[in-house]
């Protein structure tokens, strides 16, 4: 008798506990990277697989910032040295002078791009609980440049929504 009350006390608390999660909103979170010296994030939902940043062949005239190609899992994609995009790194990267937490992010295939990104090195996961938003700048910034926020230790990180990266001329512009 005693496990059957203690059954049904534990399917009231789960039951209960399923309602209050779906009637929560969502708590944002990213993936966070370093790239040329700079703290980046990207909202999980428009990021894709991590691999290692290996097997990169060059693809000559194009831009400084678009190291080639690399066949990641099966499907061809182009890869973009992140800090050479964002102007943060002034010179071409040569494929085979990446370093060992060098790592190349897949965009989510929601995005319609076949495209990774280098970046230097990976710094975990992030969400809202651990960053205090910083107030908006007046400089310009480009559409895929979100909120800029600050962490515990004083990093600051800029959220870059690979989406509407995915879409912007000048990154779909590689010809060089």
């Amino acid at each position: 008798m005693a496990k059957r009350e203690a059954l049904r006390e534990l399917q009231s608390r789960l039951a209960r506990r399923l309602q209050e999660a779906g009637t929560e909103l969502p708590a944002a979170s990213w993936l966070a990277v370093h790239s040329a010296g700079a703290g980046l994030i990207f909202p999980l939902q428009t990021a894709g697989e991590i691999f290692t940043a290996a097997g990169v062949l060059p693809v000559p005239h194009t831009q400084p910032w678009f190291l080639g190609v690399a066949n990641l899992r099966g499907g061809l994609h182009g890869v973009v040295d992140l800090g050479g995009f964002l102007g943060l790194r002034p010179r071409r990267l040569a494929p085979d002078t990446l370093g060992d937490q060098a790592r190349l992010l897949a965009l989510n295939p929601g995005t319609g791009a076949h495209c990774a990104l280098l970046v230097d090195r990976l710094s975990g996961l992030r969400n809202a609980a651990q960053l205090t938003r910083l107030p908006e700048s007046e400089q310009a910034r480009p559409a895929f440049a979100g909120g800029r926020y600050r962490d515990a230790q004083g990093q600051v990180w800029q959220e870059i929504d690979l989406a509407a990266l995915a879409q912007q001329e000048q990154f779909l512009g590689i010809a060089g």
